[in-house]
């Protein structure tokens, strides 16, 4: 009989438990010190016994994220939508955001500094800044992929710009969209947290800096596993948002390859 490899979920559960197991002995067999790893259960007394502090110190990060999503996913759409539906600025822009993304926003943050203080409002701005570029350039991607047949159809029975726009345009990029914003979401929690370690007095970045300079590994792996939950935890949501829309994957797409079969058949051919 041929072997029978378990299903892809039970793998992923196997491989986090094999994990979690290593995470707790490997420190306690002395492979490797508590200095670098402490011991799963180690961190998660020290993650419950001051659960209050880590509570605080993620609201002020969910806090930071939420707003940055906001302005990196509105704004990130929005100039998406014209590059990839105006010639003219997409021709302009693509190639500017194209190169930009392509530059170490990290680099940019003193500047962030600078200008907002080293408050809630730079971190923001550093964050939304850091996921506007995939959800503007997933955007315009899943813009242009439109078949302009069908837009063209719905224009011919009389259908207005929005109704375009909500049945047509909507349903066809959506599922690339929600790609940029899952990308974009992620780079915006990783903006937001690297953002208070480097300048902050509150948050879970914060936490990973007080607690690595007063060699407190417990604390900090503690905080790092707020993080690792708060980042699967977007995931899992953008995965199911993802699932939701999976019967537009295909709507209002370019049929490439009957379009490439129809362009090879002579004129007057038999079909």
């Amino acid at each position: 009989m041929p072997l029978r490899w378990p299903a892809p979920s039970t793998m992923r559960w196997l491989i986090l438990a094999t994990l979690l197991v290593f995470w707790e002995l490997m420190p306690r067999t002395k492979i490797v010190p508590e200095l670098f790893l402490p011991s799963l259960s180690k961190t998660l007394a020290v993650l419950y016994s001051d659960r209050l502090e880590y509570v605080e110190a993620l609201g002020v990060t969910l806090y930071e994220v939420a707003i940055a999503m906001l302005f990196a996913c509105g704004a990130g759409i929005l100039m998406g939508a014209l590059g990839g539906g105006v010639a003219l600025l997409r021709n302009l822009l693509l190639p500017v955001f194209s190169s930009l993304y392509a530059v170490p926003i990290v680099i940019l943050y003193p500047i962030f500094t600078a200008w907002l203080g080293v408050g809630s409002e730079s971190k923001i701005a550093f964050a939304g800044v850091y996921g506007f570029f995939p959800v503007m350039l997933s955007t315009a991607a899943g813009i242009r992929t439109i078949d302009p047949q069908y837009v063209l159809a719905a224009r011919s029975m009389g259908a207005t710009l929005s109704q375009q726009i909500t049945r047509v345009v909507i349903p066809a990029s959506i599922p690339t969209v929600l790609t940029g914003l899952r990308l974009g979401g992620a780079l915006t929690i990783i903006g937001v947290v690297v953002a208070e370690m480097l300048t902050s007095a509150a948050g879970i970045g914060y936490l990973v800096t007080r607690y690595r300079t007063i060699l407190d590994s417990p604390r900090v792996f503690a905080a790092i596993l707020m993080i690792l939950v708060l980042s699967v935890m977007f995931d899992v949501l953008a995965r199911g948002l993802e699932r939701r829309t999976l019967a537009w994957q295909t709507a209002g797409r370019r049929p490439r390859r009957s379009r490439e079969i129809m362009q090879a058949v002579p004129a007057g051919a038999p079909a």
